[in-house]
């Protein structure tokens, strides 16, 4: 389910603040969490309950901060919060007392939804969606029980840990443009641009579709529509699933990729569930927008991205990797969602976006199981079935030409079932199945297939371009009395189409599960 149906879904108010989480926690519940075999090592999640978008990421004062839609009062969604976790390298977490909590009768009472981290004058800003009961008429979200009105909000930090805020008394942006029916109106995220301060909002229109709007301003307070910067009407192509009348270009974010002649401007956004980005040109004077490339973020299971700047200035991808499992089941386990590992964002010569998983992660790896072209291990009844990911836990690197004859590398759990399959087909040299979704590869020749395996989720990445994140839930969970099962990677088609083969276990962040 993709976040404007959650939003439609809302029902009550804001619950009073909760500002601590492991806490909160009891130690039975505690102990249940410690031992589900689904709950993931190596990713970052909260202590318990429900998670969704990334909000805010930054490096501030050499640490890594981490916000999130977070529900302190159970594994669904709810009552917005934002979590609040710190890391020295993107890979190992602290978790934090909850950073915005939605004040009553004020502009967020219902909610405290999704936003960015700007600095000003050596202060962290925060600018977000704060959503509270209107009357119909003013409503921006309507879903037949509740009217709701969302607005752009700023809070200032007040120390350096980012631990402390303070809510500005009203919104910085109060109403959509005069005349514009919206179908939502959310997720600022600011960015300084010389002197001036441009923002991106979510949008969209039955007429139209989803679209994101541009503002201006000078200090954060004062905002000027200036105009629509990308929509799906018109003659953009956009690879889109087709529209809905209640269509929102959800969490969009407008940032410059590469250097020189082969800078682009990228347009991130999510809707129906997808998760979107176009790359092209900006004319800096009119702050037009030309879109030349376009492609999905992620094929599977993965939504509401945010990006920002590590500490060597490269451009760093998360993704809120939702449940696919059924409510009640997600509910009784006492959490749900989780974040993607770091991704790092770069661009083909051609303007296509890039990615590959951040080389900080490398440093989980246990001891390398291995092994290469030609020798009798790639055969299925020798070296190749020992290799071993256990516990769920681990990564997986294989290098395969993609020639005339087909074939497939899976994961098969002890069950002898398989959780993962990646397909190659000569038929279609620039695609490979990914359990059964195609998802694009460019080149002809060879093929870098990784995979990082935690509990109950595979990011996946095919050549350092595109991604697809699965979920599968071995045994439906501690419920059933399911135990953490050892992978086993097998391969199917001629034993030389493949390069080479590792396979690493990973080391928890945790010795617990309740601390990522």
């Amino acid at each position: 389910m993709n976040r404007r149906r959650f939003v439609q879904s809302l029902v009550g108010t804001a619950a009073a603040t909760k500002l601590s989480m492991a806490a909160a926690v009891p130690a039975t519940t505690a102990q249940r969490l410690a031992q589900d075999p689904l709950r993931p090592q190596y990713h970052l999640l909260p202590v318990a309950n429900w998670m969704n978008d990334p909000n805010g990421p930054i490096f501030w004062r050499g640490q890594y901060h981490m916000f999130y839609q977070y529900n302190p009062d159970g594994a669904y969604w709810g009552d917005m919060h934002w979590g609040h976790a710190m890391s020295a390298d993107m890979v190992h977490w602290q978790q934090l007392p909850v950073a915005l909590a939605p004040t009553s009768g004020g502009p967020d009472s219902a909610g405290v939804f999704s936003g960015t981290a700007a600095v000003v004058d050596g202060r962290v800003q925060m600018m977000y969606t704060g959503v509270r009961s209107v009357p119909e008429a003013e409503a921006t979200i309507q879903n037949g029980a509740q009217s709701l009105l969302e607005t752009q909000c700023l809070a200032i930090s007040e120390d350096e840990g980012l631990r402390h805020w303070r809510k500005l008394d009203k919104p910085a942006i109060t109403a959509p443009p005069a005349g514009m029916q919206v179908n939502g109106f959310r997720d600022p995220s600011p960015w300084r641009q010389g002197d001036v301060w441009y923002l991106t909002l979510a949008a969209g229109s039955k007429e139209r579709g989803g679209a994101v709007l541009l503002y201006r301003s000078r200090d954060l307070r004062q905002w000027e529509f200036l105009h629509v910067l990308a929509e799906r009407a018109g003659s953009i192509a956009v690879p889109l699933d087709r529209p809905d009348a209640n269509e929102v270009w959800e969490c969009p974010e407008f940032f410059s990729l590469g250097e020189g002649s082969a800078q682009r401007h990228v347009l991130i956004y999510s809707t129906n569930g997808k998760s979107y980005w176009l790359s092209g040109r900006l004319e800096a004077l009119t702050m037009r927008f030309t879109p030349e490339e376009a492609g999905l973020l992620d094929f599977g299971s993965y939504y509401a991205p945010k990006t920002q700047l590590d500490a060597t200035g490269r451009r760093i991808l998360w993704g809120w990797i939702p449940e696919t499992r059924p409510l009640a089941e997600y509910k009784a386990a006492g959490w749900a969602g989780l974040m993607s590992l770091p991704r790092v964002l770069t661009l083909s010569p051609d303007g296509r976006l890039r990615m590959q998983v951040a080389d900080a992660v490398e440093t989980l790896r246990g001891r390398e199981q291995k092994v290469e072209h030609g020798s009798a291990a790639l055969q299925p009844t020798s070296q190749m079935e020992k290799l071993q990911i256990k516990n769920d836990c681990g990564e997986l690197r294989c290098a395969a030409e993609r020639g005339t004859a087909p074939w497939e590398l899976s994961l098969v759990g002890d069950s002898g079932r398989s959780w993962l399959s990646i397909a190659y087909s000569p038929a279609d040299p620039h695609q490979l199945a990914v359990n059964g979704t195609h998802v694009p590869v460019s080149g002809r020749d060879n093929c870098e297939m990784r995979v990082w395996v935690d509990g109950s989720v595979m990011e996946v990445v095919l050549n350092g371009e595109s991604a697809c994140t699965v979920r599968f839930y071995p045994d439906g969970g501690p419920a059933q009395g399911s135990q953490a099962q050892t992978l086993h990677p097998h391969w199917s088609g001629a034993a030389t189409e493949m390069r080479e083969l590792s396979v690493w276990a990973m080391k928890p962040i945790s010795r617990n599960r309740l601390t990522t």
